[in-house]
């Protein structure tokens, strides 16, 4: 057995480190647990050799896998990834693994002398009058010193401190800086297998004595436990006889008739209801789109295939036929969807069909979930995997096929290191793996529709809908005219309530998008004209009527209303600009009679939120859904036949390259919702800008119009798809020094030759602030992504030169937003 290991840890820091094996018997591509600086922390193992590190090392605490959790495929990936996006190996190999689960971090706290020596001037002295801390706060650290003092050698877990003493984190953290106290990582492994406590009704043995007589509250006990057929869940239990105290079942217990037993929890793939994706016979085009995907799976190489098809089309029906081939075939395959929305109902239609043989993975789920999926996957009992961005490293075995759906999507694109596009990775693993990979969408990305017109991937499409169902008519209102023709500003045109009263009129069904939360986007002083910002972003904060606050959609910072102007003190506070939350509001005026739900971040906290509101606008409960994006995506219902925009253009304004294809994409898919049954569907798109390209292409359902025109601009401009860009951006929560650290750069890019690499900037980042980052950047412009890649790591050297802290440069490459 080798006497060393390189194990990659979740640092910002783009190497491994060697630690010696010791006892242990760590593998290639599983975890151990290492000590690291003052932590305990988890990490993969890239290496096994006997080559002694030029410092000692330190050694490994325990292996957590005896078996690979990464194969040589998920390993080549990661790499990839690492070197692909300039991210630390670590980080990138914690993004691929969903298994913090299975390490509890732990710390324990001890006195330390100076805290000894601070308790006893307590009780001699008393508090010191020359601390800054209040009396109660003083008191609440000799409190916690007293109780440390009293926890033994081994110290006190921070829990228990905690609980015992009512202390937070900013009170230990300014006792850890006084030295008063000390702390230890203690984590350690854990089984994060979920399991449920339930409750079972015990059969009296022939030779046990009569029990005693029960009272009235274990007779309730016996007979919730009967009711339930002798085994109740022991929460449900607790719900449905909530005025018996939790001791009552103990005793029960002890008397010998009920028994508690631990056993695997539940786990529901979706509460949606699933629609009948296969139960219609596919026509012509689906039937080739899905001969030619069987036949790119069946020739067992890497293949891309661009599965272009307009909204209604029947997509779908296509990726479930071939992925039901590919589980007949005994191989696997992954669908991944954008959104966390858009799960549930995917999931559900794969449940129909596949059975237990399918897995989700995604962010909604809790740690201990997806620990579970994942092992799941990792074991063979799931072949099948439906999830958003992270279910691309799903440790699935003999991978045929990946399905990107709505692969224009945005959210396919992390934002935070490793800043990868799922999209992309799929690609880059079909080709580790030798699967077949399929990219759908109405609205292909021009990067992906650009490599299909160049022949690196092939083109299928769906040009009609489903049945000869026709595409939904889209009718433009232009709002300066409506402002010259009624002399108000209002959220909806005359046009948009005169349809939407006809719908509900009928019966039907009909979808409200504007693209912004809350109620208000501004708010202003009338007096001095201040806008009010958010505290750690230079950005307006959002005015929220129904919890009565100001938000930053940024940071998430809150303020309540307030009464006068925090610079002027005038009372004239100004509410300016519409958001969803205001749409919805406007419409149970003009429409008290009408069922309205609104679909958005604010009203869709979970996964199970989501699922609530689309079973509800499936069963027709819901008359009216207002949203945001959320309701653009993917969704199938059928009832819905028209369709309102409201500030169809709004992202038109924004200082981004991508901004007419954003506008495009979404107003194409939204359009798509309506008329997807058997009633004709129409629009009503609201806009200032009518005579704007991506507005003209997107009513006439035209995206190979839009595609040209819009290439062309790219073309003329350098930018993607036909340059690749990268965004390097400097942040620092002092000013000075983000300036300064900008400023070394851009002297750095000055006297650096860089051929075939153009680089813009330093220039403030069009949000300046954000999270209390003070951001500058570069943008770099390359036609060979090999002298990007160079000069990006050439610039990231000279910042270490310079002992730029990596956390303060943020590499993003492949950028889709220059915010």
């Amino acid at each position: 057995m080798p006497d060393f290991c390189d194990v990659a840890l979740p640092v910002p820091l783009e190497m491994t480190f060697t630690y010696r094996i010791g006892e242990t018997s760590p593998v290639v591509g599983g975890r151990v647990l290492v000590p690291f600086r003052s932590l305990r922390l988890a990490g993969v193992v890239t290496a096994l050799h006997d080559n002694p590190p030029s410092v000692k090392a330190k050694t490994v605490i325990a292996v957590m896998d005896s078996a690979p959790v990464f194969d040589d495929t998920l390993l080549k990936l990661g790499n990839w990834i690492a070197q692909y996006y300039i991210a630390p190996i670590g980080e990138v190999y914690r993004t691929m693994l969903p298994l913090m689960a299975e390490v509890k971090q732990q710390w324990m706290f001890t006195i330390t002398e100076a805290g000894q020596t601070a308790l006893y001037e307590s009780a001699t002295v008393g508090s010191s009058r020359r601390s800054r801390k209040s009396v109660g706060e003083q008191m609440l650290e000799y409190e916690v010193l007293d109780h440390l003092a009293n926890g033994g050698d081994e110290g006190v877990r921070e829990q228990t401190l905690r609980s015992a003493t009512g202390a937070k984190k900013d009170t230990l953290a300014g006792m850890l800086r006084k030295k008063w106290i000390a702390r230890v990582d203690t984590s350690h492994i854990r089984d994060a297998s979920r399991t449920v406590k339930v409750a079972v009704l015990r059969e009296p043995a022939e030779s046990a004595t009569p029990p005693k007589k029960l009272n009235e509250n274990q007779q309730v006990l016996l007979l919730a436990l009967t009711v339930g057929g002798g085994r109740v869940r022991v929460d449900d239990l607790n719900f449905s006889c909530p005025q018996v105290p939790r001791t009552t079942l103990q005793t029960l217990v002890k008397r010998g008739l009920a028994e508690i037993i631990e056993e695997p929890a539940d786990f529901a793939v979706a509460n949606i209801t699933a629609k009948e994706p296969l139960g219609f016979s596919l026509n012509a085009a689906q039937v080739n789109a899905l001969e030619q995907v069987n036949a790119a799976v069946e020739a067992k190489r890497f293949s891309v295939s661009l599965l272009h098809g307009v909204t209604g089309s029947g997509k779908t029906a296509v990726y479930l036929s071939a992925m039901k081939q590919v589980l007949a075939a005994g191989r696997a395959a992954i669908l991944l969807v954008p959104e966390i929305g858009l799960t549930p109902a995917a999931a559900a239609n794969l449940h129909r069909i596949f059975g237990e043989q399918v897995a989700i993975l995604h962010s909604a789920l809790s740690n201990d979930e997806r620990a579970e999926q994942w092992h799941r996957i990792h074991n063979g009992v799931s072949r099948i995997v439906v999830g958003t961005r992270s279910a691309v490293f799903a440790p699935v075995q003999d991978l045929a096929l990946i399905v990107v759906d709505e692969e224009h999507d945005s959210s396919y694109k992390q934002e935070e290191t490793p800043r990868y596009n799922a999209r992309d990775v799929a690609v880059m693993r079909g080709k580790l793996s030798g699967a077949a990979v399929v990219l759908g969408s109405a609205t292909p990305s021009l990067e992906s529709f650009h490599n299909s017109q160049k022949g690196k991937y092939s083109l299928i499409e769906l040009r009609d809908r489903v049945a000869d169902r026709p595409m939904p008519e889209v009718e433009l209102v232009d709002l300066r005219q409506e402002f010259q023709q009624t002399g108000e500003d209002q959220i909806f045109s005359r046009r948009l309530l005169d349809e939407l009263s006809q719908r509900l009129a009928l019966g039907e069904q009909a979808i409200i998008l504007l693209n912004r939360r809350g109620y208000s986007a501004v708010v202003l002083c009338r007096s001095c004209g201040e806008t009010i910002q958010c505290k750690n972003c230079a950005i307006a904060m959002t005015h929220h009527k129904g919890s009565a606050r100001l938000e930053c959609h940024y940071c998430g910072y809150r303020l309540p209303i307030p009464k006068v102007c925090p610079k002027c003190t005038s009372e004239y506070i100004f509410f300016l600009g519409t958001g969803s939350e205001k749409v919805e509001d406007h419409l149970h005026a003009a429409f008290p009679q009408a069922r309205i739900g609104r679909l958005d971040r604010d009203t869709v906290r979970g996964r199970h939120d989501f699922e609530r509101v689309l079973n509800q606008l499936n069963s027709g409960e819901i008359d009216l859904l207002v949203g945001t994006q959320m309701v653009a995506k993917g969704h199938d219902i059928h009832g819905v036949t028209l369709v309102g925009v409201v500030g169809a253009d709004f992202a038109l304004g924004f200082p981004d390259f991508r901004a007419a294809e954003r506008t495009f994409q979404l107003l194409t898919q939204v359009a798509g919702r309506a008329g997807r049954g058997t009633t004709p569907g129409k629009v009503i798109l609201q806009t200032y800008y009518p005579e704007h390209y991506a507005i003209q292409f997107a009513q006439q359902h035209d995206f190979n119009g839009f595609a040209a025109k819009e290439l062309q601009y790219r073309r003329w401009m350098h930018y993607p798809p036909f340059t690749a860009v990268a965004n390097v951006l400097v942040r620092s929560d002092k000013l000075d020094v983000a300036l300064r650290y900008s400023g070394e750069i851009g002297k750095w890019v000055e006297k650096t030759r860089m051929e075939g690499v153009r680089v813009m900037g330093p220039a403030a980042a069009p949000i300046v602030r954000l999270k209390r980052d003070y951001r500058y950047h570069f943008v770099l412009k390359a036609q060979s992504r090999e002298k990007l890649n160079a000069t990006l790591r050439a610039m990231l050297r000279y910042t270490t030169d310079l002992n730029i802290p990596r956390t303060n440069i943020i590499v993003d490459v492949d950028a889709l937003s220059l915010l």
